[in-house]
């Protein structure tokens, strides 16, 4: 058969395509994740996919993944029909995906986990031999540098994700899909893997990279694809259009790039701690003497690299860990160790908490979204009108309430934590604690793996916070939040603080210094 001049151009781009999926469709029960999507991704290149949680980009990755499999439509690899019904399928056709939340085995080394599924045979000793030396080639060509005799729970987050893109290439994957990469990662971290993604691309190695942040979108694709309420609704060459096009287009409405707030109005000391301790299970001191104060009416930001106490600090504060020094609230001391030290003592004394891991620390996943919504609140009077029974009815009518003023997607108060995309369990656990209108909001990473529009909407809910006369204690690794939201910024290095700046009178070159330790 001759081939007229269209067919031929037609031919010669599908055979530059690493991935087509045509009409894909995807419901789960009455919920249409994915409907009638189609999406183009070229060979060698890094291909964005963004849009507002639950807009259906993980999904769609699952099902080209063999997580899920699609109500209808059709896969294409390379240029040729491929049915991927399971995940041995996927990784047969050449594709390997980092989830953004770790498939790994915390007590198993590096070597152990990059091997798990992909043994040679039933003895161990050569597979591990074969990997350990494959490792030692990827680690060289790709700046993926990992100990491969290291546990995973010693690894900093940053290196268990190059083990799961270790995983990845080690079963010679072509085509690396990131699921929110960065979500975990500092600044610093984020940088790094950038790099290494523009090296698999060099190699000729195909990323579709599923992110919120736009600015990583700007700095690292080529295309970018957007999606909105489980449809494809553009696709554009990344160097011709622009981050307002892109947050316009995810949200469907204007969305402002930046922080409005009126100045704040700070009035009494709410909280005050002195000389601060802490020291973990390992015996390692983590806070080394930390005092500072907040006031009503404002936002105080803790920025520092992960690692560096803050967390601790926060979990201190909210009852979660022991520690020694001075914790005053309203010039009353907090028990820092035995009765009274506890989470529910502290809510007691109205202080909420948004910690820093919404799935280990925010929601027990296989609860429903309604009972989650009681968790830590479940002694509250209009849940538990009497000693021996819950009123189930009114924790279902406030979880409803709840998920509409924060826009929880599907709004379905019966709905499995687990079922909820990362931003929209995000969403559910500051629901829960702004809510409850807190005299002192403890919060840790508000927007880690949330949407453009929905960080717009939880900076506002903060905001509103602080000017009802609320203290708010921030902590996050994103600098242009801290910046954004904080009225004073503390940096913490190494469990101790290195100084205070006024927002309006530093930049992200000094707190990053300051950050590395450097006053």
């Amino acid at each position: 058969m001759v081939l007229n001049d269209s067919q031929m151009r037609q031919e010669t781009a599908a055979s530059d395509l690493a991935i087509e999926l045509r009409g894909i469709s995807k419901a789960f029960g009455p919920v249409q994740a994915n409907k009638d999507i189609s999406i183009r991704v070229r060979r060698g290149t890094i291909h964005g996919i963004v849009g507002e949680n639950g807009a259906g980009k993980s999904t769609l990755m699952s099902i080209l993944f063999g997580f899920y499999r699609a109500d209808s439509g059709e896969i294409f690899i390379n240029g040729k029909p491929t049915e991927i019904p399971d995940s041995e399928s996927a990784i047969r056709a050449g594709i390997g995906m980092v989830f953004q939340h770790f498939k790994l085995v915390e007590n198993f080394t590096v070597l152990e986990n990059v091997i798990l599924g992909a043994e040679d045979s039933g003895l161990l000793r050569p597979s591990l031999a074969r990997a350990r030396g494959l490792l030692k080639d990827l680690a060289r060509e790709f700046e993926l540098n990992v100990d491969p005799d290291a546990l995973i729970e010693d690894l900093s987050v940053g290196h268990q994700q190059r083990v799961e893109i270790l995983k990845a290439l080690y079963r010679e994957a072509d085509i690396l899909i990131l699921d929110e990469p960065t979500g975990v990662l500092t600044p610093s971290e984020a940088d790094h893997l950038f790099r290494i993604l523009k090296g698999l691309k060099e190699q000729g190695k195909t990323i579709i990279l599923i992110t919120h942040k736009l600015r990583e979108i700007m700095d690292v694709t080529d295309e970018v694809s957007v999606m909105r309420r489980g449809e494809m609704v553009a696709t554009r060459v990344t160097a011709e259009t622009s981050p307002t096009e892109l947050a316009e287009l995810m949200v469907g409405r204007k969305v402002l790039l930046r922080v409005e707030k009126p100045p704040a109005q700070p009035g009494a000391e709410v909280l005050r701690v002195e000389s601060l301790r802490h020291v973990d299970s390992q015996g390692v001191e983590r806070l080394r003497g930390i005092s500072f104060g907040i006031r009503k009416g404002e936002i105080l930001g803790i920025a520092g690299v992960s690692g560096n106490g803050q967390s601790e600090l926060l979990e201190v504060l909210a009852g979660l860990r022991e520690a020694e020094g001075k914790v005053l609230l309203d010039n009353e001391a907090l028990p820092l160790s035995g009765a009274g030290c506890d989470g529910q003592a502290r809510r007691a004394r109205r202080i909420a908490h948004v910690p820093e891991d919404r799935q280990r620390r925010g929601l027990v996943m296989n609860f429903h979204a309604w009972e989650n919504i009681a968790l830590g609140y479940h002694h509250d009077p209009r849940y538990n009108p009497s000693p021996w029974r819950m009123n189930n009815a009114a924790i279902l009518r406030d979880t409803t309430g709840k998920m509409e003023a924060f826009d929880v997607r599907p709004p379905d108060p019966q709905l499995k934590a687990s079922g909820f995309s990362g931003g929209n369990q995000q969403k559910l656990v500051l629901a829960r604690e702004i809510e409850y209108e807190p005299d002192l909001l403890l919060v840790g990473q508000p927007t880690r793996g949330v949407d453009i529009g929905a960080i717009e909407f939880i900076h506002q809910r903060l905001i509103r916070l602080r000017d009802a006369g609320a203290a708010v204690l921030l902590v996050s690794v994103e600098l242009d939040e801290i910046l954004a939201l904080s009225d004073r910024i503390i940096v913490m290095f190494d469990g101790r603080i290195m100084g205070e700046r006024m927002p309006d009178e530093t930049n992200a070159q000094e707190l990053g210094l300051m950050m590395a330790g450097m006053a």
